[in-house]
């Protein structure tokens, strides 16, 4: 089993990386868990804008600002949180928008991977993804990736930007992904499971080694917000 993806041909990540999502229940705590993450070779740490509101791209910054080389940080945005009127806001004014927030609070000048977080039923598919085409060649992004996506809509992103990512949930226990898995495979594409440990009943390191013997292009991203789970 190789431990390594090579995301987009450009950014070389290890298979087991770290959500981001439960480090916003305890702050001090997500500090060291994040910390510590990085300290067992973790590459990848993926968040969202949603993640409590922003906090925990926050939270990421705190810890591990300067980020040391060869750390990759992908986060998302289309759906709204907060204040906002739309439960998912895929509009290119609201992706720009966004995406520029995530920028600062990630203090970053470019976001290695900035995936569509999910498919506003009110926005072409096509038009979301050309708003973080252009934000790509602005240079605000590096690689495009979806979430929460099927194959029509992986195939309808594709005429418009290269997407190198597609993160949905998938487990031992939900496998309604399996053709979304089969089209990454096919054209190596990175497929990162979300709710990688499912409902949590069997063993932790079981349920990682099942998924990342399943596929060479999956990354697992299982998070925590306790460092003793951590490790």
């Amino acid at each position: 089993m190789n431990p390594t993806f090579l995301l987009g041909g450009e950014l070389e990540v290890r298979r087991l990386g770290f959500g981001a999502m439960r480090i916003v229940d305890d702050p001090v705590e997500g500090v060291r868990v994040l910390q510590r993450a990085l300290a067992l070779g973790v590459t990848l740490i993926d968040t969202a804008d949603i993640y409590g509101t922003g906090r925990s791209e926050e939270i990421i910054a705190e810890a591990l600002h300067p980020y040391p080389d060869g750390l990759v940080i992908a986060t998302k945005g289309g759906l709204g949180g907060g204040f906002q009127l739309r439960h998912r806001d895929a509009r290119p004014e609201r992706l720009r928008q966004a995406c520029d927030e995530s920028l600062r609070r990630l203090k970053l000048d470019r976001i290695d991977l900035y995936q569509l977080h999910r498919h506003d039923p009110e926005v072409p598919i096509e038009e979301s993804v050309g708003a973080l085409e252009e934000l790509r060649v602005a240079g605000k992004i590096r690689l495009i990736g979806l979430s929460n996506i099927s194959v029509d809509q992986l195939r309808r992103a594709q005429t418009v930007a290269r997407i190198v990512s597609v993160q949905n949930e998938y487990n031992r226990g939900l496998l309604t992904s399996e053709p979304v898995l089969t089209a990454c495979e096919d054209e190596g594409i990175a497929f990162i499971p979300w709710r990688p440990l499912g409902e949590g009943l069997r063993d932790s390191v079981d349920e990682l080694r099942w998924l990342l013997d399943r596929s060479p292009v999956i990354i697992a991203i299982p998070g925590t917000s306790k460092v003793e789970h951590l490790e």
